[in-house]
């Protein structure tokens, strides 16, 4: 039997198919929980990781996405390292990237997304997903099977999120080929792993093309807003500042979107009445929705830097300590979710749940990718009937696999094939 004690989180591949019993060993040990890992502190309990995601002056986050592998070039001693921090955070990776700023940089930078996210952007995108679901379904779905993953959860997310932006629809071919999601079967770009988070370079070139024509010539387009947009002060941002937005919203919406996709898939495969309650009911697929997001968070880990010593859950927390926030273990926490483990449509708190964070830091793209994953449940469930997983690829009932990505930060099918048959029109 393994030792969850003497598990190192980060490199164990044991633990990247079902990480919950691990995660239930942690809460059951305490919620708030030193280990022996890297120096980490492993928050695994709803109400401990909703105050540390809300403390932005405690808890800084400089590491979010690389954890305790933040290296400073000298020690983190003291009870206040917040100095430290400030003087050497732009040496650390994704430093430049919101997701990794403290205010005063991440309210100005956070700004700019929810000046382009506005509810009539919105709206207009919704008009946009119904055409591009329909016509992502097309390439595939008379075939009666599909890997669902490439056929169309990466190039759906990849595309609704380029249609927010204001990515011209002529430019979203270039942008499927960019991505190598061009229609090739299991084709899917980037890498697997902690490299993907910085794996949109490539497209800054594209962006900052796109931003100096806008401000040379600008268009009744949102590309047009997004160059012309100030900071709350009425400052300029620099074109790199814009370009690094767009890039970040790629890469946040796409992986997270795409995973909350196959996971629903998975789920409708799993529990087949669901598929008939759905469709009878359509304005349950929000709640659906929201379940899924709870049982699967996409995000797995998310990593805060204790500024100062502190106390939290009755633990206490040293100044410079790396902080995991573990939300797939919050969002199945007893204490907040009954029976947490079972997938339930009625469950009347789902959408407690902290897949997108909590806090200033919340994921900005929370209410996009809610919409993407109504669309694509009600056209995919409009145009098949009796969606089940592929025995060839997953195995039969009661002996299923599944390989995730291996990766300790997101958590998401590599692939899920599924075969269903199409509900052809009169």
């Amino acid at each position: 039997m393994t030792s969850y004690d003497s598990v190192d989180f980060f490199t164990d591949q044991s633990l990247v198919e079902d990480p919950y019993p691990y995660f239930d060993h942690l809460r059951s040990r305490c919620p708030v929980l030193p280990t022996t890992q890297h120096g980490v502190v492993a928050v695994s309990g709803y109400e401990e990781a909703s105050e540390i995601y809300r403390d932005i002056e405690t808890f800084s986050s400089c590491n979010s996405v690389i954890g305790p592998f933040a290296s400073f070039p000298v020690p983190l001693e003291g009870d206040d390292v917040s100095g430290i921090i400030e003087r050497h955070r732009d040496q650390l990776p994704m430093n430049e990237h919101m997701v990794t700023m403290d205010p005063p940089a991440h309210s100005r930078e956070r700004a700019l997304i929810m000046r382009l996210l506005t509810p009539k952007r919105l709206k207009e995108n919704e008009a946009f997903m119904w055409r591009l679901a329909d016509n992502q379904l097309d390439e595939f779905v008379e075939t009666g099977h599909c890997e669902f993953i490439s056929a169309y959860a990466q190039p759906f997310a990849m595309l609704a999120v380029a249609d927010v932006l204001g990515v011209p629809e002529a430019d979203h071919q270039r942008f499927r080929k960019g991505f190598g999601l061009s229609g090739t079967p299991g084709e899917i770009a980037g890498g697997h792993g902690d490299e993907e988070l910085n794996a949109l370079g490539w497209l800054d070139s594209w962006f900052a093309d796109y931003i100096e024509d806008r401000r040379r010539e600008p268009r009744g387009d949102v590309l047009t807003q997004l160059a012309l947009g100030t900071y709350p002060d009425g400052s300029t941002p620099e074109v790199t500042a814009i370009v690094r937005t767009a890039t970040f919203l790629f890469a946040a919406g796409q992986e997270t979107t795409a995973r909350l996709l196959a996971v629903g898939l998975k789920y409708l495969c799993e529990y087949p009445d669901l598929q008939d309650e759905l469709r009878a009911h359509s304005e349950r697929i929000p709640d659906f929705i929201e379940e899924a997001l709870r049982i699967e968070s996409p995000v797995k880990a998310d990593f805060r830097l204790a500024r100062r010593a502190t106390i939290v859950g009755g633990t206490e927390i040293p100044a410079g300590s790396a902080v995991m926030l573990l939300n797939g273990a919050a969002n199945r926490d007893p204490r907040r979710f009954e029976c947490p483990a079972d997938f339930r449509l009625d469950r009347a708190n789902n959408k407690d749940h902290i897949a997108f964070g909590r806090g200033p830091h919340s994921c900005p793209g929370g209410p996009l990718a809610r919409v993407e994953g109504r669309v694509s449940l009600q056209r995919i469930l409009d145009r098949t009937r009796d969606i089940r997983l592929s025995e060839q690829h997953h195995g039969r009932p009661g002996a299923r696999h599944f390989e995730y990505e291996p990766t300790w930060i997101l958590r998401g099918l590599h692939e899920l094939h599924i075969e269903f048959t199409p509900i052809r029109s009169a």
